[in-house]
């Protein structure tokens, strides 16, 4: 599990086609502290490190499989890439955005930026299946990161994002017609199976 919260940006050294896609990943993580087996979002996506190294920096290897890559944007994947990370949520640790499985629902398309103030306002567009998830001031994570909803018109949601979110993440590197990782809030999910079980009862 996860909270949504970045706490690092890495970079993609290298990837290769093993029959699955595996991709090497450079971080700022001490790797001392990361086990073979981890569990790292990257991007959202939540991978397992099968390996890692110190030269020439920090990096850590997970395996990328065909059913991760139809579901997610990471099959756009290439050298110089950045992925926001975040290490997988200890018992203790602060709660900081929200639950966060690292189990991506589908693909969402940035469909405009707008600048205001400092702040960057950005709708995005959810696949039409997952639209009634998404709330206003609801909670939603997009390329990982823990996010609130500010209004919603459809299929199109709005997102606002603050310097230093776009800072110490990959947002500030996106653009119109970008793909991001979406996953629903776990609670709107549960709220709309239930909706949906009394309607039918």
């Amino acid at each position: 599990m996860f909270t949504g919260i970045i706490t690092d940006v890495g970079t993609v050294l290298e990837t290769e086609q093993r029959g699955d896609l595996r991709a090497r990943i450079g971080t700022n993580y001490n790797i001392v502290s990361i086990d073979l087996g981890a569990s790292i979002a990257c991007d959202g996506v939540c991978l397992t490190v099968i390996a890692l190294g110190a030269e020439p920096q920090n990096w850590f290897d997970v395996e990328i499989s065909a059913e991760s890559l139809s579901k997610t944007n990471l099959q756009s994947w290439k050298t110089g890439h950045k992925i926001n990370l975040e290490r997988a949520l200890k018992v203790g640790d602060e709660l900081g955005g929200h639950i966060v499985s690292g189990h991506v629902d589908g693909v969402a398309e940035v469909v405009s930026m707008t600048e205001i103030g400092d702040s960057t306002c950005v709708v995005l567009r959810a696949p039409v299946a997952l639209a009634k998830f998404i709330a206003p001031k609801g909670s939603v994570a997009l390329n990982g990161t823990s996010l609130t909803v500010n209004e919603v018109n459809g299929a199109e949601f709005g997102i606002n994002f603050i310097p230093h979110t776009k800072s110490v993440t990959n947002w500030g590197d996106v653009s119109v017609g970008a793909h991001i990782n979406l996953e629903i809030d776990t609670l709107a999910r549960y709220v709309a199976r239930l909706a949906e079980a009394e309607t039918k009862g």
